[in-house]
């Protein structure tokens, strides 16, 4: 079980709208036929129960360039759908990421008039010195392996409102 973090100095919000449903944004951020569209396309499985595991697991490209299968493990600490969901996640790319330890992510989906939504999140990075997470998730976006929190955000959005991922 991973232990909740409480760090809000050490934290960074990022926020977007998005003409979708809560639910369309819910399933999006939740399930791994949706994870494998957007973002850096790795598989997302979560227990959607307080005390359940995320992980995430590698795609085909990412395993050709070294990567364990499973990228990414946290704790669901709360799930409450389609509104918000809260989780801790660590990377596992190297014994480096592994050691930064856990952070812990808020999504709020808040539905606004109009028929679209805010998407937030609020990423509290762990009691250490967290540079190759921090530098992870705040990176513009590259032509290599894509960006931070941003850049998955627009990636999202994009995929939700027209179907195609921002990069193919």
């Amino acid at each position: 079980m991973t232990k909740p973090l409480s760090n809000a100095a050490n934290a960074r919000a990022f926020e977007i709208y998005i003409r979708a449903s809560a639910q369309a944004i819910w399933d999006a951020i939740t399930s791994p036929d949706w994870t494998a569209r957007y973002g850096h396309r790795a598989l997302h499985y979560y227990e959607l129960r307080a005390g359940g595991r995320f992980t995430a697991k590698a795609n085909d490209g990412m395993k050709a360039i070294g990567l364990p299968e499973i990228i990414i493990d946290g704790e669901v600490l709360e799930a409450d759908a389609p509104r918000q969901l809260v989780q801790t996640f660590r990377f596992l790319f190297t014994e480096a990421n592994r050691s930064e330890g856990y952070a812990k992510l808020t999504w709020t989906i808040e539905p606004k008039a109009g028929g679209f939504c805010r998407l937030a999140i609020f990423h509290e990075f762990g009691t250490g010195d967290m540079p190759l997470m921090e530098s992870a998730i705040t990176s513009p976006f590259n032509d290599h392996a894509g960006g931070g929190w941003n850049w998955i955000l627009s990636d999202l959005k994009s995929v939700l409102e027209t179907g195609h991922a921002l990069v193919a």
